[in-house]
């Protein structure tokens, strides 16, 4: 696992300020990103979502600041076997330039990723309440 920052640029479910606060064991500050290069599937048979490397790709997300060894462990434990936590960098609201720590999905595990393109607003309309009762990773932090 990489930690080259206490900072996470987050594109899913950890957009959400109440579910990252749980996960995260506390409140963060949070500031609007993107990061290009990388397109956001939806994983088979779940609500959130995985990306993976694309030439003409753009995600939108969250950038979390400010993040403690204890949150690392409890996001790390979250996440669990599909991801692997890396450097990328991502483009502020104001055209700044920042280096955060990603969870990418597997690159092996690309098959379990649909063609249908995640949108936040869906979650929040039709995923977010299941996820909340069904995803494994909380269970990994209580």
């Amino acid at each position: 696992m990489s930690n080259c920052s206490n900072q996470l640029f987050t594109y899913g479910s950890l957009m959400c300020e109440d579910i990252m606060t749980e996960v995260a064991g506390s409140p963060l500050k949070s500031t609007p990103a993107r990061l290009r290069g990388f397109r956001r599937f939806l994983v088979k048979n779940e609500k959130y979502p995985g990306i993976v490397p694309s030439t003409e790709g753009l995600v939108s997300g969250i950038v979390y600041h400010g993040l403690t060894a204890s949150n690392w462990q409890r996001l790390d434990q979250f996440e669990g076997d599909y991801y692997n936590r890396q450097a990328v960098t991502v483009l502020l609201e104001d055209g700044q330039q920042l280096t955060v720590d990603c969870y990418l999905f597997r690159p092996e595990l690309s098959h379990l990723l649909t063609e249908i393109e995640w949108d936040f607003a869906t979650f929040l309309e039709q995923g977010k309440t299941t996820f909340q009762h069904q995803y494994c990773g909380f269970k990994a932090i209580d």
